[in-house]
């Protein structure tokens, strides 16, 4: 055992030596390992800090949120056209949620119309990209709404069809620095409505978070004032460690609600936090198998470059080749010999790969101000892993060639 110890050290130590007498050479051998390397950390990192972000913003809603639409909610590249023409939900259809899911604590509904936003002003100032939507009060509770300054608008409030409003930050701090808002008026879509509350400012998922620029209005003002609008969104919540149940029994009771025969789809869709998390994680996977696949070919070059630099570095040292085996070296010596060096090339681009991908993922928040992105461990493992095994399995040719070489034909070998 101390011998192969011995032995393995040795191998390293001039494979290291190798490395300094031959640099530039070395260096452009292992390019393309350092490359693919350093993408595959950046990608990791990015997507790792994408993925944690998803999870913190989507568990500030509530992890006993279930969020209920016509379709499922949650990342669409397409719309069936069935999707597309289902009807809206209804408030009847809450309603009935609220009556006849026992394990369903509390509901609420949100109420908006498809178009670009209707845009808010105060004393002359102009906040075109705010939005405005109806919900009933109830939804605050539900979706961890936190409040900054004054109250959510109460059912009473929702009921008689007050002009009243809850402003989301953004607006808040477009037009109200320095200054209380609470009582002050506020013009939406042409209407006017006094604002009662401030939400604190929410986690944005890459920088947008559109209920921080929306003003929310009773469900049934908005109603009044649209009377065309149909779009609902129901919220529900359910008690603590009932999700599944919760879940059974809307879907029951929606599928009776609309009408839905035994043998059809449903005509809704549901998601919760985790859903949604599930969903994303599923496409940031696909995302990385492609961007690995891609790397691959980074590595694979890398790969044949070590390969043929290993080659010529047999035919330059068939002499010493010939030396070792008179003296005694076997042929597995030989191997381990020439293994080790392509082992340590491609390792040592492998770690120069790491560094560097550890350093790019700095200037990651330059592009996106928000993301924050993260070097998960396993990518290292992974990143250094591969670029060794490279090593491993392009060396072996060089390394089987150089073990059967004859050592007189390398002792004459000028």
């Amino acid at each position: 055992m101390a011998k192969q110890l011995r032995n393995l050290r040795e191998n390293l130590l001039l494979a290291l030596d190798t490395l300094r007498t031959h640099k530039f050479r070395s260096f452009l051998t292992i390019l393309g390992v350092l490359v693919g390397t350093a993408t595959v950390i950046l990608v990791a990192s990015i997507i790792t800090g994408l993925n944690n972000q998803l999870v913190q913003t989507m568990e500030q809603y509530g992890a006993r949120s279930i969020f209920i639409y016509k379709f499922e909610p949650g990342i669409h590249f397409r719309l069936t056209r069935e999707e597309r023409m289902r009807k809206p939900l209804q408030y009847e259809d809450a309603m009935a949620i609220r009556q006849f899911c026992p394990d369903v604590q509390d509901v609420a509904v949100e109420i908006f119309h498809e178009g670009p936003p209707v845009g808010a002003k105060y004393k002359g100032q102009d906040m075109l990209d705010a939005n405005l939507q109806g919900a009933t009060s109830e939804d605050f509770a539900i979706t961890n709404g936190q409040f900054a300054d004054g109250r959510p608008y109460t059912s009473v409030e929702d009921t008689h069809r007050r002009n009243v409003a809850v402003i989301g930050a953004d607006v808040a701090e477009r037009f109200f620095q320095g200054e209380d808002p609470i009582g002050k008026e506020i013009t939406v879509g042409g209407n006017t409505f006094q604002i009662i509350g401030t939400l604190a400012k929410r986690l944005a998922f890459l920088g947008d978070n559109g209920s921080d620029r929306t003003v929310y209005i009773p469900y049934w003002t908005f109603r009044k004032i649209y009377p065309e609008a149909k779009e609902n969104f129901i919220v529900a919540m359910a008690y603590p460690n009932r999700m599944n149940e919760a879940m059974d029994e809307i879907t029951a009771v929606l599928r009776r609600m609309r009408k839905v025969k035994p043998d059809q789809e449903n005509n809704f869709g549901m998601a919760t936090a985790a859903s949604v998390i599930r969903q994303f994680n599923q496409i940031t996977g696909t995302v990385a198998l492609v961007m690995v696949v891609i790397s691959s070919i980074g590595l694979m070059v890398g790969g044949i470059g070590v390969m043929n630099i290993m080659l010529v570095s047999v035919t330059e040292r068939t002499r010493e080749i010939g030396i070792r085996k008179a003296i005694g070296a076997r042929r597995h010596d030989i191997i381990w010999q020439f293994l080790l060096e392509a082992m340590t090339l491609t390792g040592t681009g492998g770690m120069l790969g790491i560094a560097l991908g550890y350093l790019l993922k700095f200037g990651v928040p330059l592009v996106f101000s928000s993301l924050t992105p993260a070097v998960p461990l396993w990518s290292v493992a992974v990143g250094f892993v591969v670029s060794v095994s490279i090593g491993l399995f392009f060396g072996l040719w060089p390394a089987l060639k150089a073990s059967r070489l004859d050592p007189i034909v390398a002792l004459h070998h000028e």
